[in-house]
């Protein structure tokens, strides 16, 4: 049964299962603000789902990440090359970069650096994208109060003090580019309560809430929502509002 399933204890492999990727869209946006298509950098890129989606639009990409188990887990593609470097030392040729990006990792970058960094890399007229997508949302209800509420205040005080950068899709970050304008986008996807409950088990807070103790908040949530469900295999609509700061070189 679905209810004696320990969704909070699946292990590191649920993070690729359970995270939900960006759309399309988000990558033709900002391939439109690149000046050429040649190459683009992801910074932060993990286990490379954006950078993937980046190499639809690209002649190459470079992928970096500063975890070599994470580059070790990327999926292979003949366009991307993975390289093991930070973001305050990326592994770029000077001037060489159209499009710089870092999806849903810049608020634990050393910013200045970071950005002196991007602009050493950057091609002439080159964009720099900081993504991030926020808080998951259902249709107003019953449902999407308790995911808020467990969000908020069950695991509430586990986030990392980084997290209200996220959720406020970067506003209140240094960002000394030019801005440009993305539309606006969201993530969406139709899950069941069991794939809803695997994401949720791959939140930092959550991790964090299991290693204090606070097994029961956990246990209590899953069950609420099992029960709020109604048939835990029927799809509902869930959506993360994605944000941008983009700019130019």
């Amino acid at each position: 049964m679905a209810g004696a399933t320990n969704w909070f204890d699946q292990g590191g492999a649920n993070y690729a299962r359970y995270r939900p990727n960006y759309p399309d869209a988000l990558a033709q946006a900002l391939t439109e603000l690149a000046p050429d298509r040649r190459l683009a950098v992801d910074v932060g890129c993990g286990n490379g789902q954006f950078t993937q989606l980046l190499a639809a639009h690209f002649d190459a990409v470079i992928g970096l990440d500063p975890s070599a188990d994470q580059i070790a887990h990327a999926a292979p593609d003949a366009r991307i090359v993975y390289r093991c470097a930070p973001a305050e030392a990326l592994a770029v040729e000077d001037g060489t970069a159209n499009l710089i990006t870092a999806a849903q990792a810049a608020h634990w970058f050393d910013l200045p650096t970071f950005y002196a960094e991007a602009q050493r890399i950057a091609a002439p007229g080159a964009a720099i994208a900081l993504v991030s997508y926020g808080v998951a949302r259902l249709d107003p209800g019953p449902i999407n109060d308790r995911l808020a509420r467990f969000h908020d205040l069950d695991v509430g005080p586990f986030w990392p003090a980084e997290r209200h950068m996220v959720e406020n899709g970067y506003a209140d970050m240094a960002f000394p580019f030019p801005p440009l304008s993305v539309p606006a986008l969201a993530i969406r996807r139709d899950w069941n309560a069991h794939q809803l409950l695997g994401y949720v088990g791959t939140w930092s807070a959550v991790r964090r809430a299991r290693e204090a103790g606070q097994e029961q908040k956990l246990t209590d949530f899953a069950a609420d929502l099992i029960d709020l469900w109604g048939d835990p295999e029927q799809a509902r609509a869930i959506s993360w509002p994605i944000s941008v700061r983009a700019g130019t070189q």
